[in-house]
């Protein structure tokens, strides 16, 4: 391989970069690793100039330029007083190690230059980004800076995401035409219909089959998500900062960076693509290491009605069902008695907490949970004493306040005073009380997000800001765990994911929303980084009722905890509750470790999806009705990750084994859902897979999955307990064991 080429490969992905100059690489390939790479790869997929606007044959680069000859959308868009606006990069150097490629550009005419950076992680993540530095005097006044990897033809599909308030990242797929599709956040954080995960894939792409590329813009601010097809047959996804009008001013030795663009390849369907980004968010050093405690949630027990035997009571019988963590939710600080309130003034309410929030924690850190709290640090209620100290800390555009939402505005955090001042109240509380996590929540949307002494936009100031205050917290607490709350799943990206253990995604728990909202979500994120709790029998969002083991069977399929009025369930819902939460326990190395996978199942009404251990030795399945199937009886699904020559014991698994309204209701048992089940190999259950369970809608039957012989029945899978932990056999039958119990 010459210098003309650099070839990166990694997990069964390669990226090929043709970097012959003088101007910008072009990627020669992305996708399926190549044994035989050399420089007769670029002859072999080089276009034939057919009469494009200039002579010879067009390459469009990572930051397509005009003056290359490309005619679609660019990678750099800016000016200099009307000047420099098509540029012309000359490379000047290229470092490449490790898998990673480095490469530095100059424009002496445009006064600019860029640095690009690439690196494809060990689990076929490629991973870019690029900085533009001003080299001239003046200003280069910044519109964009895009990433572009091409995609080959014949990928024909796209695949990206949608959503609202209490229904977040749902799926919606149009043909990969020609023309230009550009997905903008302008809500300033990520955003409830983000394109979250812009996939292109071969036609009829789906769980587990056909090609698919996949890229995520990371940043918790403005974004811009894009797939473009040209006339002349070059297709390509894009990401990257979605910038304000006039956010970017670059004088001379000024850099602007951009967000990390993440892409991930997979030749075997959307499960491929899950597997390669959990894979590398479990490989990060910070990735949470300790087993995801069962959470019990104040707000939908409570909400703002905070009184210390109340929620003393409540404490107790989070303990007494198994909980390891109690969070006090919003109302806690001062005049927060509802939403109108108090935000920013985060010090205790005396009116409320009489002697601090000191009795409390001492009642559940004696009952062995750890003590969590909610705070709106980005966020002030015009009427709160902060408020009234500072209108000048309110983001605006310097003529007039932004409209209210929430009956709140936003801290310009961007300001140092505001900043301080936030720093130093949560500070202080994380000093003051044995606090272990924070639920960090953003309730509205940045409308005229300016800074209020110059008017000028701010969103990107601000994204930055709130990412300095959560690094320097995290550094001077690096006990706490924070999670990413905003109005439900509005800041769901891999960059808060650096700064936060896990991310809410939705204010929705209701579980026949649930199912839909968590499947995509995990598309993305691995199950142990999202909120997932079991709220009420009838929902608080919905007002639809549904049997507990609809909500507990849905809600472990993530970081589980619970958000209901314990005091006021009945003895038989407590017992089956602590039934669950046992089960969770048991389960935690195995959801939190192995492989997230769905068959493809053609009925509407019925999802399967399963965890499969990374040595192939334990699986957990979830059958969910959400509707009423179109025949009777279901037909057939597989169950998909399995090892083909291993045989496996497949039965149900308690307490998830007892789905009200299935066939046996009316006596006639499905012949393999019985405590022994069936045994039949991994080739034979993907392919031929289980008749599905006649199910009412919003009902789930769990299904365990074991290597027969291996191991032993009534001990765990090897390499699935955590460091120090003791196998164990429990009520919940061959392969679970109970962990983290006391």
């Amino acid at each position: 391989m010459g210098p003309d080429l650099l070839h990166l490969s990694a997990a069964g992905v390669s990226l090929v970069l043709d970097c012959r100059g003088p101007g910008l690489p072009s990627v020669a390939h992305w996708g399926a690793a190549l044994d035989d790479v050399s420089a007769e790869l670029l002859v072999a997929v080089a276009p034939q100039p057919i009469g494009f606007s200039v002579d010879g044959t067009v390459r469009p680069s990572l930051l397509p330029e005009q003056s290359s000859g490309w005619l679609g959308s660019p990678g750099l868009a800016g000016h200099r007083d009307g000047r420099g606006w098509a540029t012309a990069f000359e490379v000047t150097t290229v470092e490449s190690a490790d898998d990673a490629v480095h490469l530095e550009a100059v424009d002496a005419t445009a006064g600019l230059k860029v640095r690009i950076d690439l690196e494809l992680q060990p689990a076929g993540v490629l991973r870019g980004r690029a900085a533009v530095t001003g080299t001239a005097p003046g200003t280069f006044w910044l519109e964009h800076l895009t990433l572009f990897l091409p995609v080959p033809e014949h990928a024909t599909e796209l695949l990206d995401f949608t959503g609202h308030h209490l229904r977040e990242r749902q799926p919606q797929r149009t043909a990969f035409t020609q023309g230009l599709r550009v997905r903008e956040n302008r809500t300033g954080r990520t955003g409830y219909d983000s394109a979250y995960l812009l996939c292109a894939g071969t036609t009829g792409f789906d769980n587990r089959t056909g090609e698919v590329w996949a890229l995520h813009t990371a940043f918790s601010g403005g974004a811009r998500s894009i797939a473009e097809r040209t006339y002349h047959g070059w297709s390509a996804l894009g990401g990257g900062e979605l910038l304000l009008p006039g956010e970017i001013g670059l004088a001379e030795g000024e850099t602007y960076q951009t967000p990390w663009v993440y892409a991930g390849y997979s030749a075997t369907g959307l499960d491929g693509v899950s597997s390669r980004f959990h894979r590398y968010l479990r490989s990060r050093p910070h990735h949470p290491a300790t087993p995801r405690p069962v959470v019990v949630n104040t707000w939908e027990a409570v909400y703002f009605d905070h009184d210390l035997a109340r929620l003393s009571e409540l404490a107790r019988a989070a303990a007494a069902i198994g909980a390891e963590r109690f969070v006090l939710d919003d109302g806690w600080f001062g005049s927060r008695r509802d939403d109108t309130s108090g935000l920013g003034d985060w010090f205790v309410s005396p009116a409320v907490w009489p002697d601090g929030l000191g009795p409390l924690v001492t009642e559940v850190r004696g009952l062995g949970l750890e003590f969590g709290l909610w705070v709106e640090p980005e966020m002030i209620n015009p009427d709160s004493e902060l408020a009234r100290a500072h209108p000048d800390w309110i983001m605006s555009t310097g003529a007039r306040l932004p409209r209210e939402a929430r009956h709140q505005q936003v801290l310009d955090l961007a300001n140092p005073a505001a900043f301080d001042c936030v720093l130093g109240r949560l500070d202080a509380l994380l000093t003051a009380y044995d606090i272990a996590y924070l639920k960090w929540d953003h309730n509205r949307d940045l409308v005229e997000a300016g800074h209020p002494g110059s008017g000028r936009a701010g969103v990107h100031d601000q994204t930055l800001a709130v990412y300095r205050l959560l690094d320097e917290l995290r550094a001077r607490h690096p006990g706490v765990e924070i999670e990413s709350c905003s109005s439900g799943g509005g800041r769901v990206d891999l960059e808060i994911l650096e700064r936060t253990d896990r991310v809410w995604a939705s204010d929705c728990i209701d579980a026949h929303e649930r199912v839909s909202i968590q499947r995509w979500t995990s598309l993305l994120i691995p199950l142990e980084l999202i909120g997932s709790h079991v709220g009420a029998p009838a929902s608080h969002t919905t007002h639809r009722t549904l049997p507990l083991s609809m909500r507990a069977g849905a809600a472990i399929f993530g970081h589980l905890g619970i958000e209901w009025d314990l005091t006021r369930a009945s003895a038989e819902e407590i017992s089956e509750m602590s039934d669950w939460v046992r089960l969770y326990k048991s389960l935690r190395p195995l959801l939190h470790t192995g492989e997230l996978v769905h068959a493809d199942v053609t009925d509407p009404a019925y999802s399967v999806t399963g965890v499969v251990s990374a040595d192939k030795t334990d699986a957990l399945f979830a059958i969910i009705a959400t509707g009423t199937s179109a025949a009777y009886p279901p037909g057939t699904a597989g169950l998909p990750g399995l090892a083909e020559n291993r045989t496996y014991h497949v039965r149900p698994q308690p307490p998830g084994d007892v789905a009200d309204g299935n066939a046996a209701a009316w006596g006639a048992a499905l012949p393999w859902c019985t405590p022994t089940g069936v045994r039949l190999t991994g080739r034979t259950l993907g392919t031929v897979g289980l008749r599905l369970p006649v199910l009412y809608p919003d009902r789930v039957l769990l299904v365990r999955v074991t290597a027969a012989g291996l191991p032993p029945e009534g001990s765990t899978p090897a390499g699935l307990l955590p460091e120090g932990s003791t196998p164990a056999a429990n009520e919940f039958g061959p392969g679970t064991a109970a962990v983290g119990e006391a």
